[in-house]
């Protein structure tokens, strides 16, 4: 949420931390250059003036010399003045992108591990990456050149009313009319269109970029003319908001704002020629001349100024969308540590009375669960897909917290552990498990940093892993992912089973360890499996029924509700929703292709 009384701008600058002082400093630089860069100008004038007052003896003129010295020395001091400000904006503004990034990875550190299954790690990783880059373009240049402009701008406005009031206010005049058109043009209620028009450009790229990912699959199947729908439907969004922002809101006020800042020098000429003949009556022409020749040169600078003003007030715009992400990590919600940890006695796994409902969803995933695993049993979760089975044994290592009842470990409720205790207990073995860019060594060693080459190898020989670590060309010590070094779904499960073993945690959690494995593979991790589970409390998820046989205790989910539990012969004689599944299950796996063709 944002602050009440707190700018975008204030707010990317907190980032800054201690460098902020940098920014303020870069800024205050930027002003002193854009002011070093008027001087110039002024000697310009000052040159014509001089020339002018001696006409037609030119040579007489004074001070022209040092006119175009000073030119010269307050050309090469802003340069360098605006340079010194870019250093300090560019370092400021790198350590708040550094800064977003190590917030937002430290606020997700404490948000539950479930918000990963609905927020994926490439979403996260893309709005914290985004915001970082859109910050650095803001705070290192646009931020430096609004700053810049205004300051150059008002102290054009100054000067333009120095002289002569009436050139100066002709000058102003398309100062007034320009600035009057940009704010109509991204203020008030046009903000949002302009809003709805970033939006409609961010989700054309998604949607450009999913197509061009799923063109393999639009291949296959051809669907591409289906396939292209979404894009295209995407790009019409975008087309219909750019034309409609672009060539009905803005047309008129650009206009406005090209003509007036682009012939500023028009409105001049009127009142020159009404202010012509005063002058030569009075007999200061030459002094007419001179400031006629100040206005001609200043009115050319208003454009700039003022296109450099719009240019970099569009990157204000970036501040608002940068925060926009932000927020949605740093909003994210995050897990709530009891004051007072208490410690597990033991390592029975226990859920009592418990409901849970995911955010969004109307439809309890679990209603009224209850069952026990005690200190060294195996207990199985089964049932129809979407029953609650992967819900449950999440709730276990706090993926979510209940919003009824409780689940314990030892006796003591998970919500009351200290989290690092929690984990300690728990180890995790997934459908699918992803391998770090790192050595095979490393990948394992991860679950316990602490263990020697001796214990990871250890682990990796119950896991059934030397078959793989022989193919390797450096063993252990092969860096996964790179020169073409991958591993198949079922060694890559094998090298998590490694995980678990190696981390020796008393109760273990199993989501269908098997269920991407071939044959092959499936025999190894099943033998891995024996040396895991041995002497731990084991929560099994299993889809092969053929896995569980041999549990202490299987629970039957179906639509959230515990329908049946006991032993499988238990099971099977009741005759129930269980005895019915094993009965498919033995169908489909007695299931055949048959090559015989109907009379």
């Amino acid at each position: 949420m944002k602050p009440t009384g707190k700018s975008d701008v204030a707010r990317l600058l907190d980032y800054a931390g201690s460098y902020k002082w940098l920014t303020v400093l870069g800024l205050s630089l930027s002003g002193i250059a854009m002011l070093c860069s008027l001087v110039p100008y002024i000697s310009i004038w000052l040159v014509a003036k001089s020339l002018i007052e001696v006409a037609p003896s030119w040579s007489s003129a004074g001070n022209i010399w040092e006119y175009g010295l000073f030119a010269i020395i307050f050309a090469v001091v802003g340069i360098a003045v605006y340079f010194a400000a870019l250093m300090c904006t560019h370092l400021a503004a790198f350590r708040t992108a550094e800064n977003i990034r190590k917030r937002g990875i430290a606020h997700l550190m404490d948000t539950p591990l479930g918000y990963f299954d609905t927020n994926a790690s490439g979403l996260i990783r893309g709005r914290l990456d985004s915001a970082a880059s859109d910050t650095e373009t803001l705070l290192a240049h646009n931020l430096a050149d609004i700053v810049g402009t205004i300051v150059l701008f008002i102290s054009m406005m100054v000067l333009l009313f120095v002289f002569d009031w009436r050139m100066g206010g002709a000058c102003a005049l398309s100062a007034v009319v320009s600035v009057a058109a940009m704010a109509y043009m991204m203020g008030g209620r046009n903000a949002a269109l302009m809003g709805e028009y970033q939006a409609a450009q961010d989700r054309m790229t998604k949607a450009g970029t999913e197509y061009v990912r799923g063109i393999p699959v639009v291949k296959i199947f051809q669907q591409t003319v289906y396939s292209f729908k979404a894009f295209k439907d995407a790009i019409d969004e975008y087309s219909d908001k750019a034309e409609y922002y672009q060539a009905k809101v803005c047309k008129v006020p650009q206009s406005i704002n090209l003509t007036f800042t682009e012939g500023a020098f028009i409105f001049l000429v009127p009142v020159v020629l009404f202010l012509a003949p005063r002058a030569l009556e009075s007999g200061s022409f030459a002094e007419f001349v001179s400031d006629f020749a100040f206005y001609a040169v200043f009115s050319a600078i208003i454009a700039t100024s003022l296109a450099r003003i719009m240019f970099a007030s569009s990157g204000a715009l970036l501040a608002s969308t940068a925060l926009s992400r932000i927020d949605t990590v740093m909003n994210a919600p995050t897990m709530e540590e009891t004051d007072y940890p208490k410690k597990a006695d033991g390592n029975k796994v226990e859920f009592k009375d418990v409901s849970f409902t995911y955010s969004g969803s109307s439809v309890p995933a679990l209603s009224h669960v209850s069952f026990a695993a005690e200190s060294g049993e195996i207990v199985a979760l089964v049932g129809l897909s979407g029953g609650g089975k992967s819900t449950a044994a999440s709730l276990i290592p706090r993926f979510w917290d209940v919003q009824s009842g409780s689940v314990e470990v030892g006796g003591v409720d998970v919500r009351k552990m200290a989290y690092r205790d929690l984990m300690d207990h728990i180890a995790f073995v997934f459908q699918s498990n992803h391998l770090f860019k790192a050595s095979i060594l490393d990948n394992v060693r991860i679950a316990r940093p602490s263990a020697t080459r001796d214990d990871v190898l250890r682990a990796l020989t119950a896991a059934q892993c030397l078959d793989i670590i022989e193919k390797l060309p450096a063993g252990m010590d092969t860096m996964y992912g790179s020169d073409g070094v991958y591993l198949s779904g079922g060694e890559m499960q094998r090298i998590a089973l490694a995980r678990a073993i190696l981390k020796d945690a008393p109760i273990i959690v199993l989501d269908e360890a098997t269920a991407f494995a071939d044959p092959e593979n499936e025999v190894l991790i099943q033998r891995a499996l024996s040396a895991l589970v041995k002497g731990r409390t084991v929560i099994m998820i299993a889809h092969r029924l053929s896995t569980v046989v041999g549990a202490d205790m299987i629970i039957v989910l179906n639509e959230g509700k515990v329908v049946e539990q006991g032993s499988h012969e238990e099971l099977l004689s009741k005759g129930g929703m269980y005895s019915r599944m094993w009965s498919e299950y033995n169908r489909s796996i007695n299931w055949k292709i048959s090559g015989e063709k109907e009379a």
